[in-house]
């Protein structure tokens, strides 16, 4: 039975698709739900370390999608920003340190050589996560 959820946004149109998905659900089963933003750390390697979005942005990124979750019926909504230097990882490593049961997450409309070069944060996040994983489009 799903009690804890885990949403990953970037607060894209396909991952708020997502984000409705995962409200829905959490409403249906009256789960908690948390709402995460990966915000991916860049550089630091011979210069400094800088964050994808600055504090500001993840943080507006995350309201509206929490606007959007209790919108959609949910009512026990959580968010947090995740810094890390990849994302699909950080969105297992997070599932699995809240004890999320369900991790649901909205993915884009690569195909073909795009999708073969750049991967899919989604597809990973299926392939590797230990608990169930929905993929809404």
């Amino acid at each position: 039975m799903t009690k804890k959820i885990l949403c990953p946004t970037d607060g894209s149109d396909h991952a708020m698709v997502g984000v409705v998905k995962a409200a829905e659900l959490a409403k249906l089963t009256g789960s908690h739900l948390t709402i995460c933003a990966i915000n991916l750390a860049l550089g630091g390697v011979r210069g400094p370390l800088i964050n994808q979005w600055p504090d500001e942005e993840a943080e507006a990124i995350l309201k509206k999608a929490e606007a959007e979750a209790k919108a959609a019926g949910a009512n026990d909504v959580g968010t947090v920003a995740v810094v890390s230097r990849t994302a699909g990882p950080a969105i297992i490593a997070y599932a699995e340190e809240i004890g999320a049961d369900h991790i649901v997450m909205g993915t884009g409309d690569k195909r073909g050589v795009k999708r073969l070069v750049l991967g899919s944060v989604a597809a990973e996040v299926a392939g590797q996560a230990g608990c169930t994983v929905t993929v809404a489009r």
